[in-house]
C-alpha cells in the first residue's frame, strides 16, 4: 500500500433541515505533506468533535480501489480523491484484510487501526442524497480510522508498511457488519466486545444488536 493523495478541508456551510451547518466533509487534495498529530491534522477542518477527530479518530483513510464501485453507483458526482472525506487516500485498502489493532509505518509517523467509519448525514449531503448512507452501511467498504502512536509527516508516494498484526484479531469489515446488522455470528460479536482498542461507541452498537 502507498499514499496517493493527502486531503484536507476548509469549513463549508451547508443547509440541513432549514439550518446552516458547517462541515469538514469536503476534503480536497493538497500538494503538501500532512502532519499527523495525536488528535488530528493541523489545518484540517473538524467541526463536530463529539463524533469526529480525537485520539481514536485522528486520521481517516480510504482506498482508491473502492472508488470505482461508488463512481458506478453515483456517476454524476465530481469524483476526486478526498470525496469520501478521507485525509489519506491509499492506492489499495482492503477492509476484509486490515485488522483492528494493525500498526503501520508511513513517512515518519506510526499509526494504528482503531475502527471502521460510521457514516452520518453529512456523507449523504456529499452524495446529494441520504440514500448514500444506506448504501454505505450495506457495503463492506467503510475505510478506517487511525490513532497516531508516533506523530510525524506523511506525503504522496510514502509506502505504508505493516509493522505489527495479530492474526487472531478481527477485520474492519467484520466489525463494521456487526455494528450495523443483527444477523451476524454472535461468537464474533462476543469477540469484538473483547477488543481493547475498539471504542465504546462501536461496542454499544454491537451490544444493542446481539445482547
Amino acid at each position: 500500500m502507498k499514499i496517493i493523495s493527502t486531503n484536507i478541508a476548509n469549513p463549508t456551510t451547508i443547509i440541513w433541515n432549514g439550518k446552516e451547518v458547517q462541515t469538514g466533509i469536503y476534503k480536497n487534495p493538497v500538494p503538501t505533506s500532512l502532519f499527523l498529530g495525536k488528535t488530528g491534522i493541523p489545518g484540517d477542518t473538524v467541526m463536530d468533535k463529539r463524533v469526529h477527530g480525537g485520539a481514536l479518530k485522528a486520521v481517516y483513510i480510504y482506498g482508491e480501489n473502492r472508488y470505482p464501485f461508488w463512481q458506478k453507483k453515483y456517476p454524476n458526482l465530481d469524483w476526486q480523491h478526498g470525496f469520501l472525506g478521507e485525509n489519506l487516500t491509499f492506492d489499495v485498502f482492503d477492509e476484509s484484510k486490515i485488522k483492528i489493532g494493525d500498526i503501520f509505518q508511513m513517512g515518519n509517523a506510526k499509526v494504528q487501526i482503531t475502527q471502521p467509519r460510521k457514516p452520518c448525514f453529512k456523507l449523504g449531503i456529499r452524495f446529494n442524497t441520504q440514500q448514500a448512507l444506506k448504501d454505505f452501511i450495506n457495503e463492506p467498504y467503510p475505510g478506517g480510522y487511525l490513532q497516531v502512536l508516533e506523530e510525524g509527516e506523511v506525503r504522496v508516494g510514502d509506502e505504508v508498511v505493516l509493522l505489527d498484526s495479530d492474526s487472531d484479531q478481527m477485520s474492519l469489515s467484520d466489525v463494521y457488519y456487526l455494528i450495523y446488522h443483527k444477523d451476524g455470528d454472535i461468537k464474533m460479536a462476543e469477540k469484538a466486545l473483547e477488543l481493547d482498542i475498539l471504542p465504546e461507541n462501536c461496542k454499544k452498537n454491537i451490544r444493542r444488536n446481539y445482547f
